[in-house]
């Protein structure tokens, strides 16, 4: 059976494969070669003019990253796809790939770190021009809109306000233009979101998170139709942010459970949300499933389930959340999230302190707030080490 004839999400991460070999194995083998060998000089010049499709050479393509790639457009329900050495590689290619001098793009200003930095201090060097819009302002989107503009760039969920953007809304603003919608699909996962259900053209993901799940490689994935995805191909052959076989191999792997871990993040973190919504030391608590969100009906709409991350601040601000930052005794304090361990972050003295106070607060980062990545634990053992923390840092 084709991998296209499966319908559940489930079956085609699973048994969505590159050929077996000769050697009749059952799970793919790692292909470390930098190079392939060709039958002949006919077959050699023939690739090299893409008449016939084939690998080259593993900065172009290689068997683990196009089994990678092959699952999430399936997931995604794209065309085709390009994986990279990071989810920030991702980001800049899924940019840089349709932009040039004099070009302008139209963003979300809930946007990741480092996501920012290319927006605002890398593109510029190029004469590359951006315009920030709050989210909450979507039906004046299109009056930043100039004859310039190429593309649209959301995260929603965003990182970390977890804020939410109209996928459909937005689609419909960019088609209306000519646009090219990209959607930053990170948080939500396939699992849990398709952006090119509501108008979408490009979704980029960090495969580094809940992609990968266990925290142990880098990697990154744009996918879209085969037109743009072409874009994106030129570029990165030329400019090689591959992604290294052993780690295409590995996030092919982390595919075949991500359906099963996206059930237990979640479940994790609605428990959480709801449980931090009665501590009385809790100034507030964030989470797109549960109903005080502010898109709490746009989050049911758009998304399956609520995803692995919840926000919250603890009264007392900044100087509390240092307390009980340490005084946790689990959970884990790193840079990280969507891994099997519950990680905790503090966005305002780490992924975000390049942004000024006045930048943060626009885009909804308090001082004291906390970006908490639901693990696999067991939810008594993380709320047990939560709860200690909130009455240790009193």
């Amino acid at each position: 059976m084709s991998e296209n004839s499966f319908e559940h999400f489930e079956t085609r991460a699973i048994r969505t494969q590159v050929p077996r070999s000769q050697q009749r194995e059952h799970a793919v083998p790692i292909y470390t070669t930098s190079s392939f060998v060709f039958d002949d000089a006919e077959q050699a010049r023939a690739m090299f003019a893409s008449e016939i499709e084939g690998n080259i050479y593993s900065r172009y393509s290689n068997p683990n990253n196009d089994e990678f790639i092959k699952k999430l457009c399936l997931l995604e329900g794209t065309e085709a796809g390009i994986s990279t050495a990071s989810g920030m590689a991702a980001m800049f290619m899924s940019i840089a790939s349709f932009v040039k001098s004099g070009d302008h793009v139209l963003a979300s200003r809930s946007l990741f770190g480092s996501t920012h930095q290319i927006l605002t201090q890398l593109l510029p060097r190029w004469g590359i021009t951006y315009t920030y819009v709050d989210w909450q302002d979507l039906d004046k989107w299109e009056q930043h809109i100039t004859p310039q503009t190429k593309m649209i760039f959301v995260e929603s969920p965003s990182n970390p306000g977890l804020d939410l953007l109209d996928l459909q809304k937005l689609g419909k603003l960019a088609e209306a233009h000519n646009l090219i919608l990209n959607v930053d699909n990170c948080f939500a996962t396939p699992y849990i979101q398709n952006p090119i259900k509501w108008g979408a053209h490009i979704v980029t993901h960090s495969a580094t998170k809940f992609i990968d799940g266990q925290g142990r490689v880098l990697g990154g994935a744009i996918l879209g139709s085969e037109d743009l995805i072409k874009e994106v191909q030129f570029l990165a052959r030329h400019t090689g942010p591959a992604m290294s076989p052993f780690h295409g191999w590995i996030l092919s792997k982390s595919l075949e459970t991500l359906a099963v871990r996206m059930d237990r993040h979640c479940a994790n973190a609605l428990a959480l949300a709801e449980r931090l919504s009665e501590e009385p030391e809790v100034a507030w608590v964030k989470y797109p499933h549960l109903p005080s969100h502010p898109h709490y009906e746009l989050a049911k709409k758009q998304m399956k389930l609520g995803g692995g991350l919840l926000t919250f601040e603890l009264k007392g601000s900044q100087a509390r959340a240092v307390r009980f930052l340490d005084a946790l005794q689990m959970i884990s304090l790193t840079a990280n999230l969507g891994d099997t361990r519950s990680i905790i972050t503090h966005p305002a003295s780490t992924t975000h302190s390049k942004l000024t106070p006045e930048e943060r607060l626009k885009v909804s980062i308090t001082d004291g707030l906390l970006r908490l990545s639901a693990g696999l634990e067991h939810i008594e053992d993380i709320w047990s080490d939560v709860s200690q923390a909130i009455q240790s840092s009193k």
